[in-house]
């Protein structure tokens, strides 16, 4: 009998877990990242590397060596490059045939007419600022497009305390309870999050303190939560 042989590929593993036909599904998706740091940083690896065929990146930051204890394109040899710059040569390392778009802004309210949320699938919302979160929620809103927002993850330590529901059920977490409130004045409903329930560490300091092991998972299960919606669809 004739050997049957299967030319290796990077998703040839992920097709033996979902299937030929969502590996295809995927390929045709694109997805937006606001903020490719610590939880950004790991929701795009993880959609990459689960075939996600097109992905926007929007950052202004760059690489700070105070980032290498917790964000994946931080390196020594990357620190100084743009966030954007890193991620997209990461990106590209784990699909050359990935499209990448590449927003270089810190996006508020007042500059979001720059990006069209109308070409994305699904939107992952990974950054700090209030009114930038609640910007991102009304513009997929408008164009009808599925969101994701990640709470805070600063000052955390218990990684298997994250969870995914809507906002309205979130408790304990600073950022959700100031989201919760805006997202109802504003009369924002069913905004999917992650979030978590433990207490925050206290540091004393303005700046949160942060581990290796509780951004990263936050964002492994942002993108495996966008995952398992595009295929279940």
């Amino acid at each position: 009998m004739e050997e049957v042989i299967i030319k290796e590929n990077f998703k040839q593993r992920t097709q033996m877990a979902l299937g030929e036909e969502n590996i295809n599904k995927l390929s045709g998706k694109h997805v937006a990242v606001f903020g490719v740091g610590g939880v950004g940083g790991y929701v795009v690896e993880a959609l990459v590397r689960a075939s996600v065929g097109e992905i926007t990146i929007i950052d202004a930051d760059t690489v700070n060596v105070t980032n290498i204890n917790r964000q994946i394109i931080a390196l020594n040899s990357t620190v100084g490059m743009k966030k954007t710059d890193a991620m997209k040569a990461r990106i590209l390392d784990i699909n050359p045939e990935c499209k990448v778009n590449v927003f270089d802004m810190f996006f508020l309210p007042e500059n979001s007419d720059q990006i069209d949320f109308t070409k994305f699938d699904y939107v992952a919302d990974c950054i700090d600022t209030v009114t930038a979160k609640l910007e991102i929620i009304r513009k997929c809103k408008e164009a009808g497009v599925e969101i994701i927002s990640s709470m805070g993850t600063g000052n955390k330590l218990n990684a298997s305390l994250f969870e995914i529901t809507d906002i309205s059920k979130t408790s304990v977490c600073p950022l959700a309870k100031v989201m919760r409130k805006k997202c109802k004045d504003l009369g924002f409903k069913r905004v999917k999050v992650l979030y978590s329930k433990e207490l925050p560490v206290k540091v004393g300091v303005r700046t949160p303190g942060s581990v290796s092991f509780v951004p990263s998972v936050a964002g492994l299960l942002i993108a495996g939560e966008i995952i398992r919606d595009f295929i279940s669809k």
